[in-house]
């Protein structure tokens, strides 16, 4: 299985920084496992387009899309 790189887009990086530590270290965590297999993972595709997808990651909402690496657009925690 291959493994994908995470990357942020801008406003998400803000985001992920905004965390309380502990959050951030488990969502972390979390992504590098989405990154083994962002198809997998309870993820669901967004409006019929299988590489734009969502998921909840510790908590947290994520949308992203796959390409040769998976680029976060946009986290919602709460």
């Amino acid at each position: 299985m291959s493994r994908y790189r995470i990357q942020y887009a801008p406003p998400a990086d803000q985001a992920r920084h905004t965390m309380p530590q502990a959050l951030r270290a488990a969502f972390d965590a979390g992504m590098q496992r989405l990154a083994a297999d962002p198809y997998g993972h309870g993820s669901t595709p967004v409006k019929d387009a299988d590489d734009r997808r969502e998921a909840t990651i510790n908590t947290v909402v994520i949308r992203y899309y796959v390409s040769d690496k998976v680029t976060v657009v946009r986290i919602v925690y709460l």
